[in-house]
């Protein structure tokens, strides 16, 4: 029985780590759509691509964890969209090759949120 319960919290994590995987993927391609469409956002190349759908991912959880709310312009209303725009702008502090301005952020937050409901996954 234990030898059961060992084998499916082993899958449990696989598919945890390919949650995570995905989610870090689906954030870059949405992070690099939302970059090419948004005047004033640049991303100078794919490791600044990389870092920033890690760090928006990262700062996404932890805004969710704390408060309970999501950083998305989609679904949370006006609260949501506010806190797309901020994290998106934030995260310009903890990557470098990644700019953006204010403006570009609130217009960077309708863009993603439009593309992130587009793409296929899951939807919160």
């Amino acid at each position: 029985m234990e030898n059961g319960q060992a084998n499916s919290q082993s899958k449990g994590n696989t598919s945890t780590a390919w949650q995570i995987i995905g989610r870090l993927i689906s954030a870059a391609v949405v992070l690099a759509i939302t970059a090419f469409f948004t005047p004033g956002f640049q991303i100078s190349n794919i490791w600044s691509l990389a870092a920033a759908a890690i760090v928006l991912t990262v700062i996404d959880y932890l805004i969710t964890k704390f408060t309970g709310l999501h950083a998305s312009s989609f679904g949370k209303g006006f609260v949501g969209f506010v806190l797309s725009a901020v994290v998106l702008y934030v995260t310009q502090y903890f990557v470098a090759g990644y700019t953006v301005s204010w403006m570009a952020a609130i217009v960077g937050a309708i863009v993603y949120g439009v593309v992130d409901y587009f793409l296929p996954g899951e939807q919160q």
